[in-house]
């Protein structure tokens, strides 16, 4: 389970993509579109099956995830463009102020700087398919689980006002956690990806992620996800355990992973 948890806002693409160029990761743009409701998959008794079904089922709508970052991106690297050779604009420091928000980077009354633009380009980028399938298969049972099926929650997210979602049946004495409840799957994907992309716990994995970028090394394939999962120490109260838990299923699991080479 997640050990901490930023505070969210309302689940909305809020913000215009008009006139923002479809940039890529590794040569390959995403395009995906949002879940609908679950198939039952404890009702599904073959695991081949079963496994195919969950990842099938999720896939697009972590690509749309991936999608709505490359978008934010790319403005973003237009944005540091127009800061190199300055020339912002009003709508770059609009946009830039609502992204930063979104991000928990505000722009301050400097306006968009060097070392906004720096935490901004650690924190907006995609995640690979890979290790979210697998978060997902992990925290959620493949699907099965009570909060799963009850609360549409696939990643284990929680939270802390009362009421927000459901008491797990196994909480400690004193803790005020909740299970947090979702309206829908994609919003629990949605609210996974903004948890990794900038909530403190997981610094390390985006620093991981950075490094990789500037090293010009995949941040899609099966050695990305095992690279990044090393930043989640902190997702669990098993910590180590829980990482090399992760990166088994992700090797064991290597043939349901699309082959992003087919794609360019």
């Amino acid at each position: 389970m997640v050990i901490s948890v930023a505070a969210f806002g309302l689940y909305k693409f809020q913000f215009s993509q008009q006139d923002v160029p479809q940039t890529s990761t590794d040569n390959v743009t995403f395009i995906g579109e949002a879940v609908g409701a679950a198939p039952n998959f404890g009702a599904i008794e073959n695991i081949t099956v079963k496994k195919q079904s969950f990842f099938d089922y999720l896939r697009p709508g972590i690509e749309l995830e991936n999608q709505r970052v490359q978008k934010e991106r790319a403005r973003l690297l237009r944005i540091a463009g127009h800061f190199a050779d300055e020339k912002l604009t009003g709508e770059d420091k609009d946009y830039a102020e609502r992204l930063g928000q979104l991000y928990n980077v505000e722009v301050t009354t400097d306006g968009i700087t060097k070392d906004w633009l720096d935490q901004m380009l650690h924190r907006v980028n995609v995640l690979p398919e890979a290790l979210v399938l697998t978060q997902a298969a992990n925290e959620s049972a493949w699907g099965t689980s009570r909060f799963a099926t009850k609360a549409n929650n696939y990643f284990g997210q929680w939270c802390y006002s009362k009421g927000c979602g459901m008491v797990p049946l196994q909480r400690n004495d004193g803790a005020s956690h909740e299970v947090a409840n979702f309206k829908s799957v994609q919003e629990s994907i949605h609210r996974y990806f903004m948890n990794v992309n900038r909530n403190r716990a997981y610094y390390d994995l985006r620093e991981i992620r950075f490094d990789r970028q500037e090293q010009a090394k995949s941040l899609i394939d099966t050695q990305a996800a095992i690279a990044l999962s090393n930043g989640l120490l902190k997702y669990s109260e098993r910590g180590e355990a829980y990482v090399k838990d992760l990166q088994a299923m992700i090797r064991h699991n290597d043939k349901f992973w699309t082959d992003y080479n087919d794609l360019k």
